[in-house]
This record gives C-alpha cells, structure tokens and sequence, in this order.
C-alpha cells in the first residue's frame, strides 16, 4: 500500500512539472500525461502494472466523464436537431472507411478475413478524448465542423458496442446466429435507454431536487457521482459500454435546470480522471518495439489519416462546404483510444497474434500523441488553403462602417428582424456561422457574412465598438451566451438585443449586462391584447 502511494505521489509530480513546461511552449498537456505513464514505467519497472484492469478501468473511467460532460450539452431536443450529423454522417463515416480499410488489409497486405475486419473496424473509430477536450476548451464545439466532429464521435462510440459483440461472435464457439445476436443487442438497448431515460429521468431529477435543497455541496456533488456511476454500471450490465450509460445520463440532467451546476462541479473529476487515462496510454508505449517499427508505424498513420480524411471529406461535402469538411476530416483523422479496447479483446480471442496487437497499439499512441500537435491548427490551414467564394467572407470593407445594426443569425426570426429593418431604411448587416442560412441571406439579396460572432477576430471585422446594435436572434442558448460574452468583453458599452423563448434561458443570461433581453412569449402575450383592444375598438 505505501508503495503504491509513493507511486501515485512520483506520478502527480512528474505529470504536473512535464505539464507546466509543455504549457510554457503551448504544448497539450495531454503529451505530458502520456511521457508521464511511459516514464514511469521504466523508471520503475512497472510493465506488469501497465496491464493491469483496474489501472486501466481507473483510466476507462476518464472517458466515462467526458461523454457526461458531452451529455450534458447534448439534450434530447438537440440530439433530434442532430440526426443528419450523427446518425447520417457518422454511419457513412465509420461504413465506407471500414470497408476500405478491409479491403486493404485482406487484399493489399494479405491479413485473414478476421484479423482484416477487426483492424477496419478499430481505425474507423477516432479519439474522443483528444479531439472533444480540444472542442470543449477552445469552443470550436459550436462551430461547424466541431458540431459534425460531436455527431460523427458520438456514432463512433455508440459503434463500439456491435463492434465488441461482433468479436464476440467471431470467437464465440457457440455459434449462435447473427439474428439472434442482433436480436438480443436491440433488446438489451432498449431496455438500457428506456430505463435510463423514462424512469432515471424521474429519479434523477428527484434526487438532485432533493440535494440542492439541502444546500450542502458535498450531497449534490455526492448525487451526481452516484447518477454517473449508477448509469455507467447498468449499461455494462446489460453489456454496453460504461460510456453509453455515462452519456445517457448527462442527457437525462441536460433536461434539468441543474445541468449548468453539474458541468462546473464535475469538471476536476473528468479532467483528473481523463489525465489517468493519458498516463494509463502511456504506460502501454513499448519502446524497443516502437524504435523497431518506427517507420512502419509512421507510415501506417499516416495512410490511415490520408484515407480517413479523404473518405469523410467526400462523404461530409454533400452537405458541407469543402473548408467545413476538411476541417471535420482532419480533425477526426486520427486512431481512437476504443481501439485498445477492441485490439486487447481481439488478442484475447485469438483474432489477432499478440504481436500484432501490440504494433496496432503502438500505431494507435502515435497517432493519439501526434494529434495533439495538429488539431489547433487545423482551422486556421484550411482556411489558407481553401477560399469559400459562394459565400461572403471579406470583411475589409466594414473598416469604414458605422451605426449599423449587427443581426447574429439569419433563421426565421432573424429575416423578419431584417426585413422590418429594410423597412425602416436601418443600415444592417447580417452575420451567420451556417452555411445554409448564409446561402439563404444571399438569395435574400442580403448583405450577409460567414463567420461566428463569439470569436474576437469576427467582432473586430465586424466593428463591433462602431455598431448601433447587436441584434442576438439564435435559438440555441449555448450560442447565444457565448456571442454575449463576446461581444460584452469586446466593447462594454454595446447595445445588446437577444431573444429568448423561456424563463430558463432569460436566466441563463441574467448574470450578463445585456441592454434588453425580449422574451418571445411576453411580447406575443402583449400583441394579443393590443390586438384584442384594436378589435374591441374597432367594433364600436
């Protein structure tokens, strides 16, 4: 046990002085949690430990919070708004990049049909925990190509299930059918998202009810994790992944008017948790193989980004613009951390020879310990390198601009916002982050531009100090926060309009100095009555 302690207490020093050198030269701190786990490992002999199952069990559980956090983002209102992303592109994602990975591998490297489907299956999948934490932090969430990544990753990891039943199949002896396999999966999901859903729903909110009343921290702190904890048991219960449970009840809180408050406060544990995952990658790194293979292992990666990109850029561009595909692709291009998963499980079976395994892995580090280095930049290459011209990006000729409305977003609201400004001759522009809604300002004969309002180059293109109003009218609350703060910290002063539907959005807004908040359904309430009073007149 003191043993153990000296360990955990050498880790957290190491992971916390490689991270604040890393830091110093904008370095993810998600390298300093990998070169942790391999330092330790040799500094104290523990290849034995690297394999353990509740070590990695610990690190699995740094997943498992993260697509809670996801959860929490991702209501079910939204996740109904997000069907073409998730269940229209993230199919075709991880289908036609398995297949061509398949057909690689059995044909070009002349690997068996079962070791061939396993690894197609494994390099379909990207890593969540890279690219959502870099989503998360730097906001890029909202953006596009962030909210295609979010869908295609929450696919991916719905995947994992039939991926893990299907090398139960293919090892199982009993030789149970496909059908009846198939049969008992879409039963046991059922059930898992029905319970999960209908009947957590009530407990859920009965609970954090019931310990935030109590205005003690640590009972709802305490009630959280039981919830987490709770969902991630029962779908692997039901054999399921911990994460699809996790991630159900974040959806299940997202419909709560906590989930704000359950997002801050787990924060430490899912950043802790996930950077023992990191550590826990690192331990795996065999160096003598790796320094063997290190060509082989380089060109395999970057094979597999090339294809990976090439196939979901042509399969996003039938509903993206090529920079939103591309920045989708590249950022989803990597191998994800679920392959571990699918390759010890492989090993285990006999699919896979241990060797083999182990390069696999090894190709998986490399590609999780290179994308950190790349995916910052992604946003800004693309941009270079692809110049949109079916939408209006040049904003150079705002520079002279002044006393102009400001109206963030173009959907049903936003064109009757412009069209009674057209009518009152105010001088407006309009500013969208869709590409659907840019095209149809554009139709409109409107002077629009593509570009998010929460980013601080958009608000200095725009001349956000110069402008009369900013006229907020984005439906999703997340958004319309973000393009607040924005723009609040870029000119104090500015006069700020946004629409809200509900009570709860007015007070997810509260805490900021907008100039006025509209509230849909207090001013229809009060067109009804000037109505009825113009018609009761009229009558007499």
């Amino acid at each position: 046990m003191e043993h153990t302690l000296i360990l955990v207490i050498v880790g957290l020093g190491i992971s916390i002085v490689l991270n604040i050198l890393l830091k110093k030269i904008g370095i993810s701190q998600i390298i300093g949690y990998i070169l942790t786990g391999t330092l330790m490992v040799y500094a104290f002999h523990l290849r034995e430990a690297s394999h353990s199952h509740e070590l990695e069990m610990i690190g699995e559980f740094g997943i498992v919070f993260l697509m809670f956090t996801i959860g929490l983002e991702i209501s079910l209102e939204r996740m109904n708004t997000m069907k073409k992303e998730i269940f229209g592109n993230g199919l075709m994602q991880v289908g036609f990049t398995a297949l061509i990975v398949y057909l690689a591998s059995h044909y070009g490297f002349g690997l068996e049909s079962k070791s061939s489907i396993i690894i197609a299956l494994a390099f379909s999948l990207s890593s969540t925990a890279v690219v959502l934490s870099y989503l998360k932090s730097s906001k890029e969430i909202y953006a596009p190509y962030g909210q295609n990544a979010t869908g295609i990753l929450i696919l991916q990891d719905i995947a994992v299930i039939p991926i893990l039943i299907l090398i139960g199949f293919l090892t199982s002896e009993a030789g149970e059918s496909v059908a009846t396999i198939a049969f008992h999966t879409l039963l046991s999901a059922i059930t898992v998202i029905g319970i999960l859903l209908i009947v957590g729903k009530k407990i859920v909110a009965w609970l954090l009810h019931f310990s935030a009343s109590s205005q003690l921290e640590e009972l709802f702190m305490g009630s959280v994790l039981f919830i987490v904890m709770g969902a991630a048991l029962f779908a692997s219960f039901m054999g399921f992944t911990y994460s699809l449970g996790a991630f159900v009840a974040g959806m299940v809180i997202a419909e709560t008017k906590y989930h704000h408050k359950v997002e801050a406060d787990i924060a430490p544990f899912k950043d802790i948790l996930l950077g023992t995952f990191f550590v826990v990658v690192g331990m795996k790194v065999d160096l003598a193989l790796f320094s063997d293979n290190l060509l082989l292992i380089a060109a395999i990666f970057v094979l597999i980004v090339l294809l990976k990109t090439f196939v979901m850029f042509v399969t996003l561009r039938l509903s993206s613009t090529s920079a939103t595909a591309l920045k989708t692709a590249l950022s989803l291009s990597q191998v994800g951390e679920f392959s571990f998963v699918i390759f010890a499980v492989a090993a285990s079976g006999g699919i896979l020879t241990q060797e083999m395994a182990s390069l696999l892995v090894l190709i998986v580090i490399f590609s999780m310990v290179v994308t950190p280095f790349v995916i910052p930049h992604i946003s800004e290459w693309v941009d270079k390198l692809i110049k949109e011209k079916d939408v209006t990006t040049d904003m150079s000729k705002l520079s002279t601009r002044k006393d102009h409305v400001i109206v963030c977003g173009y959907s049903f609201v936003g064109k009757y916002v412009s069209k009674h400004l057209e009518e009152l001759d105010t001088p407006y522009i309009v500013v969208d982050n869709s590409n659907k809604h840019v095209r149809e300002a554009l139709k409109d004969e409107q002077e629009v531009y593509m570009g998010d309002a929460s980013k601080r180059s958009i608000l200095n293109a725009l001349h956000v100090e110069d402008a009369a109003a900013i006229i907020v009218t984005l439906d999703n609350v997340e958004k319309k926060r973000l393009i607040c703060e924005a723009v609040l910290e870029h000119s104090k002063n500015a006069n700020v309009i946004v629409k809200v539907a509900s009570l709860e959005e007015k007070e997810k807004l509260k805490d900021l100095a907008i100039t006025t908040i509209v509230d849909i359904k207090v001013e229809v309430a009060r067109v009804l009555v000037e109505r009825m009073m113009t018609c009761q007149l009229n009558y007499k």
